[in-house]
């Protein structure tokens, strides 16, 4: 594999020129426009090894100008740099040989494919859910009929998630060091280009299996660590409307046989109600109505062992006090004006604080760490992060190099916040939004906003290639929210698409749920008796789980995705992602078409134990009966990582 990447680089081509981005922004959706002014092939004309690797030299005979590429080479590492770039240049490409069957995986998180090649990626965070976009697709899936399997052309789609990283399926990784705008261009059958506005820096590392090609990458970009061991003791359910709801609605579970860890109320801050739905008032304290006396009832909670969790964003909302604290001492990102830049959110403005500026920075963090860490709270969604404006005006720094950068700022803080009050085994937060920097200090991802319904790319089967995605851009730990979040137009969550939600997401690290936009809209976990027995059941394989899962979650300290692509250990499966591994020993097939009772599963180079039934199969595509209550999940026979008792509890709790 030294060798593979010794020849892609000697055989690295480079054009460079100049431009200018043109960024308009709606409601965290970016549309990007780029003007070359020109642009300019270089010839390569020297190649020189020394006693740290190589230099290529590229020149452009218009400018009589030559372009130094550094190769740096340490126990097979591959550190590149470029020097002496011309006055005025500020776009580079950088084209590299690949093979005609080789795939790409990362780049952050992709939702309606996983495979990268014959696309070009976009590397710049922003609102996932484009509201044109959705709004077109609706109604054209009103009108028509659109199957829910096809989805849209992968340039209409944006990522919370974004980051100059790939992995080959030739057991290697690139990551460049880039801030700026990029694109990562898989699109030519036999090169990949990387499009770069930063001067050119990047790292190729190989390995002899994917598991060590993520371990490299880690060592790399880092790992978060450990998450607290609570997290795996049953379900985290979705409460809002205040103390007396999470009572009545804990109870009722507790009493159907569900096994509670958690009970997550994003608007313990309070609530506001807008066209778009029930949200929440970015008001980072308390509310007294809705959460009187809030510090007591988590104790109360505690005691049960049900951990109370909340939710924080970048923005404040502009009614509030903490906001007119926080713009009287300019601690407000800032339009050309020198005014609060007033970001419109769904259907309401809000202000943005600037984490640039140090004194706004620690006073954010500090909210975290005294009024939430402060009054109990055991964890929370670190919401949002790809929102910052690049036309906005900062303390410090440009906003067009900062903007990926800002939810790896935002998960740093919340990290901090965590580590200075010592609470890392006890308490955690999760993120949608991510760029470099954010492997290291985000506790986990949440896959972001899915629709409740079962389209492709934005709904129930959208989960399995996001999750995929960002274990091979390095995050380990990832779930999405049982059930979905987004409800527009006629839109709405039914019971068969919740009970298959939690059927997929009980073989992932985390049971979360969540209500939704429009709760009343959407059928809940405590709908009816159903729900509820089925709900009581999920949350004992979950528990079942925990040992399986504690030794995946040490795994993914080392770098290592506790969710998997079936290549990872089977490398003939290139282009799967309607089924994924749970680690070395289990794989799952969720069901992710409305009104199927049974999935054709394609089964790895292995002999396979089906759960529910004992039955025993080896290669090859099984047609599984998947009833209401459950669906296709598989034990390796030869298993390595997962032990014979909790294989023989999960078979208990499955076939109960």
């Amino acid at each position: 594999m030294k060798e593979l990447l010794h020849h892609m680089l000697k055989n690295t081509s480079l054009s460079v020129g100049q431009g200018r981005n043109y960024f308009t922004m709606s409601r965290g959706s970016f549309r990007y426009r780029k003007f070359i002014q020109w642009r300019r092939d270089l010839v390569q004309t020297g190649l020189e090894y020394n006693e740290k690797g190589f230099t290529l030299t590229f020149h452009d005979d218009r400018d009589n100008h030559d372009y130094y590429m550094d190769v740096f080479m340490h126990e097979g590492k591959y550190d590149v740099q470029m020097r002496n770039i011309a006055k005025g240049v500020n776009r580079f490409w950088i084209t590299m040989p690949c093979g005609s069957n080789e795939h790409f995986y990362g780049c952050g998180e992709t939702y309606s494919k996983f495979d990268l090649k014959g696309e070009k990626v976009r590397i710049f965070v922003a609102e996932h859910q484009n509201t044109s976009r959705i709004s077109r697709k609706i109604v054209k899936d009103k009108i028509v009929g659109t199957d829910p399997e096809k989805d849209l052309p992968f340039s209409a789609y944006e990522s919370y998630y974004a980051q100059p990283t790939f992995v080959s399926s030739r057991k290697y990784y690139l990551h460049a060091d880039s801030v700026q705008y990029a694109e990562f261009d898989f699109r030519k059958e036999n090169q990949i280009t990387l499009y770069l506005q930063d001067h050119p820096s990047f790292h190729m590392e190989s390995g002899k299996t994917f598991t060590e090609v993520s371990q490299k990458m880690s060592q790399r970009l880092g790992s978060y660590g450990k998450l607290p061991e609570w997290l795996y003791d049953g379900a985290i359910l979705a409460i809002q409307e205040g103390c007396d709801a999470i009572d009545r609605r804990v109870q009722k579970a507790l009493d159907a046989g569900v096994i509670v860890n958690g009970v997550w109320s994003q608007d313990w801050c309070g609530c506001r109600r807008t066209g778009f739905g029930y949200q929440v008032m970015w008001n980072w304290e308390a509310d007294d109505e809705l959460y009187p006396n809030l510090k007591d009832k988590i104790k109360e909670w505690n005691a049960k062992g049900i951990h109370f969790l909340g939710y924080i964003n970048p923005f404040m909302a502009i009614e509030k006090p903490l906001y007119k604290y926080a713009s009287s001492h300019g601690y407000c990102v800032k339009n050309k004006k020198g005014e609060d830049y007033m970001v419109t959110i769904t259907t309401f403005p809000a202000a943005m604080i600037d984490f640039t500026n140090p004194e706004a920075y620690e006073w954010y963090k500090g909210l975290i760490k005294e009024n939430m860490i402060g009054i109990g709270m055991s964890g929370w969604m670190a919401d949002f992060g790809e929102y910052l404006p690049v036309d906005c005006v900062l303390h410090k720094g440009d906003p067009k190099k900062l903007h990926n950068q800002w939810p790896a700022i935002w998960a740093k803080m919340n990290r901090e916040a965590v580590e200075e009050c010592n609470k890392k085994d006890e308490v955690f937060f999760f993120m949608r939004a991510g760029y470099t920097g954010s492997v290291k200090d985000a506790a986990c991802m949440w896959t972001g906003d899915q629709h409740v319904d079962w389209s492709k790319d934005d709904g129930l089967p959208s989960v399995i290639p996001a999750t995929l995605s960002l274990g091979m851009s390095g995050q380990t730990i990832v779930h999405s929210d049982v059930g979905g979040y987004t409800t527009v137009m006629q839109m709405t969550r039914s019971k068969e698409l919740l009970l298959r939600w939690e059927e997929m997401n009980v073989w992932s690290p985390l049971y979360r749920f969540h209500e939704g936009n429009q709760p009343s809209r959407n059928v809940q976990f405590d709908t009816d008796e159903e729900l509820l027995a089925h709900l009581a059941k999920m949350s004992r394989i979950h528990v079942a789980l925990k040992p399986y899962l504690l030794k995946l979650e040490e795994e993914a300290q080392q770098g290592i995705p506790m969710i998997r692509p079936l290549f990872y250990h089977y490398e003939d499966l290139y282009e799967n992602y309607k089924e994924y591994l749970l680690g070395r020993d289990i794989l799952v097939a969720p069901v992710r078409k409305k009104g199927k009772t049974e999935r054709h599963v394609i089964l790895p180079d292995d002999t396979w134990i089906e759960l529910s039934t004992g039955k025993e199969y080896g290669k090859g595509i099984a047609v599984i009966e998947a009833p209401i209550g459950s669906i296709p999940v598989f034990v390796r026979k030869n298993y390595t990582v997962i032990d014979k008792e909790t294989i023989k509890q999960l078979e208990k709790e499955i076939r109960s």
